[in-house]
């Protein structure tokens, strides 16, 4: 356990510990839905028996947030799919027409920054880290629609966002070939800011990227 990770352990059990190291990199999406829990693991990597792991687990699974399935064992809870799915719908209708409304006056810088973000996206195919490449996109995508002049719209795919981060899920955690689809169509919406096409053209490539995003998760929860 590094010195960032270090918890007082006078103030708290082994299993109190256990519990909000492993509670904290759910929240912050190292662990991400599906992940399996390896107690040998945990416990080696928190320098403690398995029996304390064990009980943080089952106290995290009371709360929701850990499943346990027979030859499985246990794993990060899944999200709500209809409310994944929900949200994705939702998204793809008002991210592409906010795009499409911020694209004429979206800077020359931010469009660089979007380019940059799409080149870190693209390094990160190499060593591919889910947790990363999900908030490197969650910026690029931001920087596209973040000029939106419609304040009402840009509210409503802020909250779709939100929400989507409180459901703790990211199709790039199951499906990593999806990453690399995903980098070549921001390339195709980069370059359609860069031609100014028209904001129908953009809506829809916005659109079908987010949709496609969706089918690829539905396609991996029913094969």
């Amino acid at each position: 356990m590094t010195t960032g990770d270090a918890v007082n352990s006078t103030a708290m059990s082994k299993s109190q510990i256990a519990y909000h190291w492993i509670k904290a990199r759910i929240d912050d999406g190292t662990f991400s839905p599906g992940y399996r829990l390896v107690f040998g693991q945990i416990a080696q990597e928190l320098g403690v028996s398995t029996v304390p792991v064990r009980e943080a687990v089952r106290r995290l699974e009371a709360e929701g947030l850990v499943t346990y399935e027979h030859n499985i064992g246990a794993q990060v809870a899944m999200a709500d799919e209809s409310d994944y799915q929900h949200t994705m719908q939702t998204l793809a209708l008002v991210e592409g027409y906010a795009a499409a409304l911020a694209a004429p006056s979206l800077p020359g810088e931010a469009l660089d920054q979007a380019k940059g973000l799409n080149a870190e996206l693209t390094a990160c195919l190499d060593n591919f880290e889910p947790s990363r490449f999900t908030a490197l996109n969650r910026d690029f995508h931001r920087v596209l629609f973040g000029t939106c002049p419609n304040p009402q719209v840009l509210d409503l795919v802020n909250r779709g966002w939100n929400r989507l981060a409180g459901l703790r899920t990211s199709t790039f955690s199951f499906v990593p070939g999806r990453a690399h689809e995903s980098v070549q169509e921001h390339q195709k919406i980069l370059d359609l800011f860069d031609r100014n096409a028209p904001a129908g053209e953009i809506e829809l490539a916005v659109r079908e990227h987010r949709l496609t995003t969706l089918e690829t998760f539905l396609a991996w929860r029913h094969p």
